[in-house]
């Protein structure tokens, strides 16, 4: 034996159904019940979000229709809306609307773009405003090619903490201007951000270097050295690469940056504490690409390479009677190699002059010609303690000099008087 029920068509209906509102607007909505229900509209009551709204913002319309009186509608607290439901005196749910309350999208902002090896070119792009529409909102990253082609548009997109990106991966032109724009688009309205004209060779970034190694220098107990590798992916570009490095100590937070490297591979670090363990990273900026004039994007940096400086307690205990201060003294060394080298090359009293010592001098840099020594670090203290160290020296030495040299006159003189 089979039972027909009949079956009302519908329990309720609310309208308007999943209306688009602006944040800040009022809506009126009705929840009409199906006259099969029995129920009389005085009964019913409304929730938003699951909290039941007062009875004061409600409206008998007829036996079978009620309404709600919303004012003021703040942002929608859901990405698919908030719930608006209509309920029995038994608390079971007759009807329901979603309400999609925001804001039309504002013009996006900051749009940079960088091409990873000059193989694609990804973009990044922030909304505009306050940011958030709290509706779904559409982005898309539409470019072109200057002078001719057609309008395309990206399709890998993601999202970041810094905004949205999108990655173009196929047919990228080189030496051919770009057109890029991007536009937001929801139920609310729609803006476009400022169209962004730009070359792939002047946007043009890389992997960080590879093979990052740091080395000691002999037994400098304040130096490493820093070597790493230039990037492969770029072999068969002409470019002039720049490179920055940046340190720091194992149990420090704040790195310290070195700029002045330019196109060298490696790199001397000086001024450095002795038995200590750091830990350096570099990062290349290919300027330049087939003679872009821009000044070219920044890789990310390397994964840190470890190594310790020389301890400086183990260097004095295998030395030769050092005298004190005389480890870490850049000023003394340089003097007792000014006094070596005037020995050799000072041949009588009329040698001596500052002329020699600009010899000296010169001497000096040739022989330090292929170091690139970065990063001193001598305290003022330091310095004026050995200027007036090398200042007394150099006077202790003229009068000696000046001593020998007069001596070596009058001898001159009465070996000219016996032979005479």
């Amino acid at each position: 034996m089979l039972l027909n029920f009949h079956l009302p068509e519908y329990v309720a209906v609310i309208s308007p159904q999943d209306p688009v509102l602006r944040i800040g607007s009022g809506l009126t909505a009705s929840c009409r019940l199906s006259p099969e229900l029995g129920l009389h509209a005085s009964s019913l009551y409304w929730t938003l979000n699951g909290v039941r709204l007062p009875s004061s913002a409600y409206g008998v319309v007829s036996s079978d229709i009620l309404s709600v009186e919303l004012r003021s509608l703040n942002g929608s607290q859901q990405k698919s809306g908030d719930n608006l439901m209509c309920h029995g005196a038994d608390g079971r749910v007759l009807a329901g609307s979603c309400l999609h309350v925001g804001m039309p999208p504002e013009k996006p902002v900051n749009l940079t773009c960088w091409s990873h090896n000059a193989k694609d070119l990804s973009c990044r792009w922030s909304v505009g405003g306050q940011g958030e529409t709290h509706i779904p909102t559409k982005y898309t990253l539409k470019y072109k090619l200057r002078w001719h082609g057609r309008e395309n548009e990206c399709e890998n997109y993601s999202s970041e903490k810094k905004g949205h990106a999108c990655r173009i991966s196929s047919k990228i032109a080189l030496f051919t201007p770009y057109e890029i724009w991007v536009e937001a688009t929801n139920q609310l309205g729609s803006a476009a951000s400022d169209i962004s004209s730009l070359d792939v060779l002047d946007v043009v970034t890389t992997d960080p270097p590879a093979n990052v190694r740091l080395s000691r220098v002999g037994s400098l107990d304040d130096q490493l050295m820093v070597r790493w590798a230039s990037p492969p992916e770029l072999k068969d570009f002409l470019f002039r690469a720049k490179y920055q490095i940046r340190y720091r100590t194992e149990d420090g937070a704040d790195w310290k940056a070195v700029d002045n490297i330019g196109n060298l591979t490696s790199c001397r670090l000086a001024g450095l504490r002795p038995g200590t363990v750091y830990f350096v990273q570099v990062r290349c900026n290919p300027v330049g690409i087939f003679g872009s004039r821009k000044p070219g994007i920044w890789s990310d940096w390397s994964h840190p390479a470890a190594a310790s400086t020389p301890s400086g307690e183990l260097l004095q205990r295998g030395s030769c009677d050092p005298k004190a201060g005389e480890q870490n003294s850049t000023l003394r060394r340089e003097l007792k190699q000014f006094f070596g080298w005037v020995r050799k090359h000072a041949s009588g009293c009329s040698s001596m002059s500052i002329k020699l010592y600009d010899q000296w001098r010169v001497w000096l840099q040739k022989t330090h010609k292929t170091r690139n020594q970065v990063g001193k670090q001598h305290t003022l203290f330091f310095f004026f303690f050995f200027f007036f160290f090398f200042f007394w020296e150099i006077l202790y030495f003229c009068i000696q000099f000046y001593y020998l040299c007069s001596s070596s006159s009058k001898k001159f003189q009465l070996n000219s008087k016996h032979l005479y």
